[in-house]
C-alpha cells in the first residue's frame, strides 16, 4: 500500500525515526526493497534525547 501511494504521488511527508544502533548480524530487509527511486527534501527534524532522530521528507519521485 505505502508503495502504491507514493507511486501515485499521494504522499506528501516521510517521517523518518533513527534509533542509532548497528545490527550486522540481525538486521531485517530494507523496508522500500523494491520500491521506485524518491528524492527526499529534509522539511523538520528533531533530536529527541541526544541520540534519537525524527526526520520529516517531503518526498519526490526520482526522475
Amino acid at each position: 500500500m505505502n508503495r502504491a501511494l507514493m507511486a501515485a504521488g499521494l504522499v506528501d511527508r516521510v517521517q523518518v525515526t533513527i534509533f542509532p544502533v548497528i545490527t550486522g548480524q540481525t538486521g531485517l530487509a530494507p523496508i522500500f526493497q523494491g520500491a521506485a527511486d524518491f528524492d527526499l527534501e529534509l522539511i523538520e527534524h528533531t533530536t529527541l534525547d541526544g541520540r534519537i532522530q525524527e526526520l520529516v521528507y517531503r518526498p519526490t519521485l526520482h526522475g
